[in-house]
């Protein structure tokens, strides 16, 4: 029978590709703080054909050390999350949630540059929140729990609140996530089953269940080919000794 693949592994990976996410946006800020350069103008500006550049770039570009800091411990958190958890999917909710957000982002944001990865952090907050309710899986549903126990203000700043905000960007974050977890719904991991819990499974060809009897009882039962009845009398001596044990259990009717 082939063994069922464990759908919740922890790997290398699950900490690995966020981390180089993070040290790669700390990387450019880096960059721009050591030879006093700025990439804003490679952010998103709605409606022209130059901002679409800014889908790709803006999740690399931050406008200050708040910004970032603010932007990295949730995109750690959540990152880690999504490969834990949907390893398969994972790099494909990244990619496209990165394109699909930034466009969203230039269709329907304000005539500005548009820079962070609080696009990104939306669609991931988004996915992980609706793909847990989807699923109906228990491990998942926790995961959606947790995410908006943790991350559920995020849902305040997806509105026009504050005017220095992109909430144009975390509003396409959360549609994205959510158009996602419709999409990979039937992508659901399945939680490992034991031998009895699966479709197939037949008692009768369970070895252990046949070291009971009909009522219950424990009957020990050797299939060594060596045991005493097979060894001729006159032979015994010469070979290993062999002892067989058998446990019956009698009920004490008196006690009862």
């Amino acid at each position: 029978m082939k063994k069922q693949e464990e759908p919740f592994k922890f790997s290398k990976e699950v900490i690995a590709y966020p981390l180089l996410f993070v040290l790669l946006i700390w990387a450019v800020f880096v960059f721009e703080i050591r030879f006093n350069y700025r990439f804003n103008k490679y952010g998103i500006y709605p409606q022209t054909l130059k901002g679409l550049r800014g889908v790709i770039f803006s999740p690399f570009i931050h406008s200050g050390i708040k910004h970032l800091y603010s932007n990295t411990i949730p995109l750690f958190i959540l990152s880690s999350a999504l490969f834990y958890f949907y390893r398969n999917i994972a790099w494909k909710v990244i990619v496209y949630g990165i394109l699909l957000s930034g466009f969203f982002t230039w269709l329907i944001g304000r005539p500005s540059y548009h820079i962070g990865a609080s696009g990104l952090i939306y669609v991931l907050f988004s996915f992980n929140f609706f793909k847990g309710i989807f699923a109906k899986h228990y491990r998942l549903i926790a995961l959606s729990l947790l995410v908006i126990f943790i991350y559920g203000s995020m849902f305040v700043y997806a509105l026009p609140i504050d005017e220095k905000i992109s909430w144009e960007g975390h509003t396409g974050g959360l549609v994205a996530g959510l158009l996602f977890a419709l999409v990979f719904r039937k992508a659901i991991a399945k939680p490992k089953k034991y031998v009895w819990e699966r479709e197939d499974y037949n008692e009768e060809d369970d070895e252990f269940l046949k070291h009971f009897d009909e009522n219950g009882n424990f009957v020990e039962r050797l299939e060594d080919d060596n045991t005493m009845d097979d060894i001729p009398l006159e032979s015994s001596h010469n070979t290993r000794n062999v002892i067989q044990v058998n446990y019956n259990f009698k009920e004490n009717k008196e006690e009862l």
